[in-house]
Parts: C-alpha cells; sequence; structure tokens
C-alpha cells in the first residue's frame, strides 16, 4: 500500500462532523502504481438526507449573513489553500496521478476562485427603472436558490469543486459536494479548509461514494435542492438534465469537449508547439480543454507536426509525485485502455504514429506522449474525446476547411488558433462553435473569465461575472411612489 500523508481525511463531512459512511467504504488507488492508499467513507441515502438537512437548516443563516462577511470567509479560504499548497498539490498528485508541476498550478488557480468570489459576493445587485407606460417602478433584486448539489470530476479535484464552491457560497447557498470516486481526498481537504476559514456547520456538506447514480437521483427529488451544478461527460450531464427536469431544478453543466488546434498557414510555429504543448500536456491531456484535434494547413504540417513530437518527446513519464516528472499516469485502467484502443483502431484506419501509440510494460496506468499524423478525419482521435496525451495532426487545405472541420462535431468547448494575423485570427474565432478561443494562447482558463461550452458541451458559465449569477435567481417587484 503507497503511504498517505497523516492527517488526511477519509470520513464524510456532514453538518460540520466527520462521519463514518454507513454503507461501509470504498478504495482509493495511486494510478502510478496501480496499489491502494487508502478507504474512503461510503455514503448511503440516509447520509445524503442527513447532509441536506443540514445545509437546508444552515442555509437560511448563511444567506443572511451581510456580503462582507461571507466575503471575508471566502478570502480567508483562499489564504489558507495558498498557505497549504504544498500538501494539498502533494495530495492531488498522489491521488489523481498528474505532475507536481500541474498540481502546485492547480492549487493557485483553484485558491482564485475563493479569492474572486469573496469580490464578488459583495457585489450581487439589482436595479429600478420606469415601466414603459410609467405607471409602476420595476424593482429587481437577486436572491440565492438555496441547497445546492454539486458534481465534480477526477481530471481537477480542486478547481473543479472551488469554482462551484467559491460563487455558490459567495451567493448564499449551502452546499452538498460529491467529488469523483477517483480522487474523492482533495474534497474532504477543501471541506477542512472551508471550516478552518470560518464557514458555519451545515453551509458546507462533501458525501463521497462510488455508486453515485442512486444518490444523486434521490438528492434531485428532494425539494429542499433547487440548483445542480455537474462537470462531467456529456454521456452522464444529458442523463442528469433528465432527472433535473422532472423536478424543474435549475442546472448548469460542464461538459466534454473536442477541442479544434488550428495552426494557420503564417503561424509563428514554435509559438504554436509552446501553445499546443499548453493545450495538449497540461493534465496529461486528461481535460476538457484539451486539445483533441490538430488541423494543420497543409504548407507547414511537416514541420509542426517533427517540432511537436520533439517536444512531446522531452517529457519524463513517472509518478506524479517525482518531482522530475512532466507526463504522470492515466487516472485508472479503463482510462488507458481507452485512450489506447483509440490510437490502435486510428492507426488501422491509416494515422501513423510517429512517437509513442503502445502501452508501456509495468505497474500503473501509463500511456506514453503520441503524435499521429495523416490522421483520417473520421479516425476515432479525431471523431471522439481522447482525454489522455495523444496529438493527432490533421492536413487541412486553408482557413475555411480549418473551419468546417472545426465545427464538424456535436461538441463546442474550446478552441485554439495560431496565425500572426490578429485580424485573421478573430475572424477565424468568430467562426468557430465554441464557448471559448485561446488565440495564440495555450491556455483559456482564468478564474475572471467566463467557462463553459455550446452544443453539447454545456449550459452556462463558470468563473467571471457569470459565474454567480448562476447560484441567483431574480424576483421582481411591481411598486410606485
Amino acid at each position: 500500500m503507497t503511504a498517505l500523508p497523516a492527517g488526511i481525511p477519509t470520513q464524510l463531512y456532514i453538518d460540520g462532523q466527520w462521519r463514518d459512511g454507513s454503507q461501509g467504504a470504498f478504495e482509493v488507488v495511486d494510478p502510478s502504481t496501480g496499489d491502494v492508499l487508502t478507504s474512503v467513507a461510503r455514503a448511503g441515502l440516509d447520509d445524503l438526507d442527513a447532509a441536506i438537512d443540514a445545509a437546508a437548516a444552515a442555509q437560511p443563516d448563511w444567506a443572511g449573513r451581510a456580503p462582507r462577511e461571507r466575503a471575508e470567509v471566502l478570502r480567508k479560504a483562499y489564504e489558507l489553500m495558498i498557505e497549504r499548497s504544498e500538501d494539498i498539490a502533494f495530495l492531488m498528485s498522489l491521488e489523481m496521478g498528474k505532475s507536481l508541476t500541474d498540481s502546485r498550478g492547480e492549487v493557485t488557480y483553484a485558491a482564485e476562485f475563493f479569492r474572486w468570489y469573496s469580490e464578488e459576493a459583495v457585489r450581487v445587485g439589482g436595479e429600478v427603472r420606469m415601466s414603459p407606460t410609467g405607471a409602476n417602478r420595476i424593482v429587481t433584486f437577486k436572491k440565492p436558490y438555496g441547497v445546492a448539489l454539486l458534481l465534480t470530476p477526477w481530471n481537477f479535484p480542486a478547481a473543479m469543486a472551488t469554482r462551484k464552491l467559491g460563487p455558490a457560497l459567495a451567493a448564499g447557498c449551502s452546499v452538498v459536494l460529491k467529488p469523483a470516486e477517483d480522487t474523492p481526498m482533495t474534497a474532504l481537504v477543501l471541506a477542512q479548509v472551508l471550516t478552518d476559514a470560518g464557514v458555519p456547520a451545515g453551509v458546507v456538506n462533501v458525501i463521497t461514494c462510488d455508486k453515485p447514480g442512486d444518490l444523486v437521483e434521490h438528492a434531485l427529488a428532494d425539494e429542499r435542492v433547487r440548483k445542480l451544478s455537474f462537470t462531467g461527460s456529456t454521456r452522464v450531464g444529458s442523463l442528469l438534465l433528465k432527472q433535473a427536469a422532472e423536478h424543474v431544478v435549475s442546472s448548469s453543466m460542464e461538459l466534454g469537449g473536442n477541442a479544434p488546434f488550428l495552426v494557420l498557414d503564417d503561424a509563428d510555429l514554435d509559438a504554436a508547439v509552446e501553445g499546443a504543448m499548453l493545450a495538449k500536456m497540461r493534465n496529461g491531456g486528461q481535460a476538457c480543454t484539451a486539445a483533441n484535434r490538430f488541423l494543420v494547413v497543409e504548407s507547414v504540417a511537416g514541420e509542426f507536426a517533427e517540432k511537436l513530437a520533439a517536444k512531446m518527446g522531452e517529457l519524463t513519464m513517472g509518478p506524479g509525485t517525482a518531482e522530475g516528472t512532466k507526463l504522470g499516469p492515466m487516472i485508472n485502467a479503463k482510462q488507458r485502455d481507452g485512450v489506447a484502443d483509440k490510437v490502435t483502431r486510428s492507426v488501422q484506419a491509416g494515422a501513423k504514429a510517429v512517437l509513442g501509440g503502445s502501452t508501456p510494460e509495468g505497474s500503473g496506468f501509463f500511456y506514453p506522449a503520441t503524435v499521429l499524423t495523416d490522421v483520417p478525419r473520421d479516425a476515432p482521435v479525431a471523431v471522439d474525446e481522447i482525454f489522455g496525451p495523444v496529438a493527432p495532426i490533421i492536413v487541412v487545405k486553408d482557413d475555411d476547411d480549418a473551419i468546417a472541420v472545426a465545427n464538424a462535431t456535436e461538441m463546442g468547448l474550446t478552441g485554439y488558433v495560431y496565425t500572426r494575423d490578429l485580424a485573421r485570427g478573430l475572424r477565424v474565432s468568430e467562426k468557430l462553435e465554441v464557448g471559448m478561443v485561446g488565440l495564440n494562447r495555450g491556455l483559456v482558463s482564468d478564474p475572471a473569465a467566463p467557462f463553459g461550452g455550446v452544443k453539447e458541451s454545456g449550459l452556462g458559465r463558470e468563473g467571471g461575472f457569470e459565474g454567480i449569477e448562476e447560484y441567483l435567481e431574480t424576483t421582481y417587484v411591481a411598486t410606485n411612489w
């Protein structure tokens, strides 16, 4: 068994108390070795009911507190995360497998959501205006939905939690957070951070389980749960939307991606390769924003592929907790095998692996950095979200061809464009059917920016000024004086 740092919570967190799960416990595995890290409490329906009870009881008082008071708690949570950043980063590298470099970056990014929403908490507004008829005034104000159910994925266990917790708490909601079963401990550590920052008992509750379907359906059927925020696959998101619709629960969805990375014929190829390394290899490619298809104009495709393969070939693969590691393992065997299968079928369809392309021997769930050229437009790596360290290069004729291929998907989360001509880049960006574009940048995520997609990549936005609106509803008062 891999050693787990002392003091890491493994129980449920309900109403300000740590408690065992009514359904025993489940194992959490170190993806770098395949060894069991520890066992974490498995929640049952009675645990979930207790969490909702606590959240419902605590929410009115939390919402009634001065915005500045809620803001100061979130600001303190930001400061505590920064103070504890090394411990949190190590834990994420241990339970998720990402490199320490990526984990340290994520802690900083995650903490910023607490700071950003500590500032937004005091800026929730409304308005007063005259009715067009002159008969009355139109007064509006915002108030929190109430109890929010937050469902987070394994790939960014800190940031995906704080990106929901920050605005929910700033708005005055109480929450029940259910993290992914592969990475539950980071969420439990965040519960401790928020408690230490002064969040009252019952406002934040964390339940962990490895088979969440029945629990989530049960929660959505509880009339006290008025908000759902989910980050994960489009398949699961669609199912949750159907369940939420039965009870008319407001829903925010950040779902799958199939991001195109366009390299136009006038691009600075060295800059494009540096951006590609960020867009593709951050988190080992296990990100919904990861560049999934490299659409490169034919006149520069060969040179770009050569430069990208050289850069990706320099990455050191190893355990996430090792300082020299640049590429950690996949989260589990299923994810690794899924990536390998997509590559194998794409090669059978005509793609060429100029780097990587096969699963290494040994323990852990590793897959090497892989570059594929001559990729058919209908190959699995071109059609499906890869979620791994694989860069498929598809040759396109020109801007219009690149845009057509980029938009030929039901997904629309992120896109990337590289060109030396700003006006050209903006024209192409405008035509991409995505919610976010990195123009000559390989990184789009920013706590101060609205994060989200179009088409089947989601509903609503997280982060930015828009993020807090997802947890607020509007009341209109007709009056006169």
